[in-house]
């Protein structure tokens, strides 16, 4: 009798932990209510779909019992991310703390780090992009370098060693790699295939100038410009890509509209910009002529906040993953993605919205 008591308790828990994992998706922010940008009574432009902090948001909730009996592994955290990428159905996620990236497949579920050795050894990575061929550049700003893995993540090579140089991050537009140097104070931009430098910019400029470049550390190519967020001028630069000064965005200060410690940058398809500042935790929205529309997050009190976030992205591409976050009585048009290198919620994911 006992050992049939047993063998029903064995059976009941490991169905409970199945439906357990079958709900891992459930929205991780209701006890805060459907989060949208700006609040009511205005139209909505964007809401807060959901967070991720470790493995088992994207692989299922487990007991300690179902790992002893399955033998599956505890939960592996999102440390303290700071790039962010998506390609095919995976997110990139560089995370300087485990000098490597986590690598999340929204189609399988799956959570894993990726810890690359020998060549393609990691020190302390910032930042990652793909090129058109399936490519992926981290930009290491111990080694000096923009690390190459290829489509299977293999090492393929590196980009400098040979300049003194501090890559922060890159950018790829057509067959042109441009990569942030705030050692030097510049732009380098090479050839994709030989990898050869091409040129440097802001040319003949000097400190004080607009089109010098004081600390810049993020970019994002897109419209034919490059967009670069100059961490010690608090403003957002903008190069034709040729490497001309076209103009700058904001300035310092605490106002709407201005930067204490702008990071990471994203533009969307009709040139709308978004930019992270880390004083004011929060992603400000400007429109193609520089005007401020309206910003995300804020200081962390719970889900939707932000807590020193580092980058953001705009991604068109996953839409039916999070689709089921949405209210009802809006329509998705597209995702942007935030890191936070603390707090509980090291990616927040938003959507632009519209009412159907």
């Amino acid at each position: 009798m006992a050992r049939s008591t047993l063998i029903s308790t064995v059976l009941t828990l490991i169905i409970l932990s199945v439906f357990s994992a079958c709900s891992k998706h459930a929205y991780p922010g209701s006890e805060r209510g459907t989060i949208r940008y700006p609040s009511p009574p205005d139209t909505a432009r964007f809401q807060f779909l959901t967070r991720y902090g470790a493995s088992t948001d994207f692989t299922g909730k487990q007991s300690k019992f179902k790992t002893f009996i399955a033998g599956e592994q505890e939960a592996l955290p999102i440390n303290k991310p700071y790039g962010i990428t998506l390609h095919q159905s995976k997110i990139f996620i560089v995370d300087p703390e485990i000098a490597g990236l986590e690598l999340i497949d929204l189609e399988k579920n799956t959570f894993e780090y990726f810890l690359p050795s020998g060549k393609g050894r990691l020190l302390l990575p910032i930042n990652c992009n793909f090129d058109m061929d399936g490519n992926l550049y981290v930009s290491d700003v111990e080694r000096e370098q923009v690390v190459i893995f290829d489509k299977d993540l293999k090492y393929a090579g590196e980009i400098g060693g040979e300049e003194n140089f501090k890559p922060t991050d890159v950018s790829i537009g057509g067959d042109t790699i441009y990569i942030t140097d705030p050692k030097n104070n510049r732009i380098n931009a090479y050839n994709r295939k030989s990898r050869k430098l091409l040129f440097s910019f802001p040319e003949n400029a000097s400190v004080g100038d607009e089109n010098w470049l004081y600390n810049p550390m993020n970019l994002h190519v897109a419209g034919g410009h490059i967009y670069v967020t100059d961490f010690g001028n608090s403003r957002v630069k903008i190069f034709h890509q040729d490497g001309t000064f076209f103009r700058s965005v904001g300035s310092y200060g605490r106002r709407p509209g201005q930067f204490v410690r702008p990071k990471g940058i994203a533009v969307d398809h009709d040139l709308n910009l978004f930019v992270v500042d880390a004083g004011f935790q929060n992603v400000q929205v400007f429109n193609e002529a520089g005007q401020l529309l309206m910003f995300m997050g804020g200081p962390y009190h719970g889900p939707g906040d932000m807590y020193l976030p580092a980058n953001v992205i705009v991604d068109y591409n996953h839409l039916s993953f999070y689709q089921k976050f949405v209210d009802p009585e809006y329509q998705l048009e597209y995702l942007i993605f935030v890191t936070n290198q603390y707090g509980p919620d090291k990616v927040n994911v938003y959507g632009k919205i519209r009412p159907k």
